[in-house]
């Protein structure tokens, strides 16, 4: 889609954050609200069902590191907007991008969607954020395995760009309600 015959009232908002700091609840209760999303890491599952590669969170993450390596850091992000485009001319006006990682990623959108995309970086005190990850059902991690997942998503993801620098910010350090209120109030802000 031309740049200059895009529809300004389409509205996109990424959501960011460390693992275990709420994005997923953030993101559940936007696609709640009836939008669609487009998932990140969905675009690595996919690449790695499709070259048959077995799925645990070790080669989850090797991959992630290896196709952003071997294709270049904007791969993912390259994949996410031909279906944000997709999502346009099917007519939607609100999309939710869940787990923008790099700050790769972030220049690349903003630049491919001007004033139509907002940053929501879901945040958390480390403690809290930590305990969250061990207690959960689906990938949980110990606190070295979760201090190595941090550690290699901002030095070799870069991940702590696009948290800096969102438009807003939800602290995630009380109850689900609460969190979700928040969100409820920020899309009144931006009207989405």
């Amino acid at each position: 889609m031309d740049k200059d015959t895009k529809d300004k009232d389409v509205k996109i908002i990424a959501v960011v954050g460390m693992s275990g700091s709420g994005k997923s609840v953030v993101v559940d209760h936007l696609t709640g609200l009836g939008f669609p999303k487009v998932y990140f890491g969905g675009m690595i599952l996919k690449e790695m069902e499709k070259r048959g590669i077995g799925i645990s969170p070790e080669t989850e993450k090797n991959f992630r590191e290896m196709i952003r390596e071997t294709e270049g850091k904007d791969w993912v992000v390259q994949q996410v907007i031909k279906e944000v485009h997709n999502l346009i001319a099917a007519g939607q006006k609100r999309i939710v991008l869940d787990g923008l990682y790099t700050w790769t990623e972030y220049k690349i959108l903003k630049k491919e969607f001007p004033g139509q995309i907002s940053v929501l970086a879901v945040v958390v005190d480390k403690s809290i954020r930590h305990k969250r990850v061990a207690k959960r059902p689906e990938r949980p991690f110990n606190t070295e395995e979760i201090q190595e997942r941090d550690r290699s998503e901002i030095e070799n993801l870069e991940k702590g760009g696009p948290i800096a620098i969102a438009d807003y910010y939800l602290l995630n350090n009380s109850s689900v309600e609460e969190l979700e209120t928040d969100v409820d109030g920020i899309l009144k802000k931006i009207d989405f």
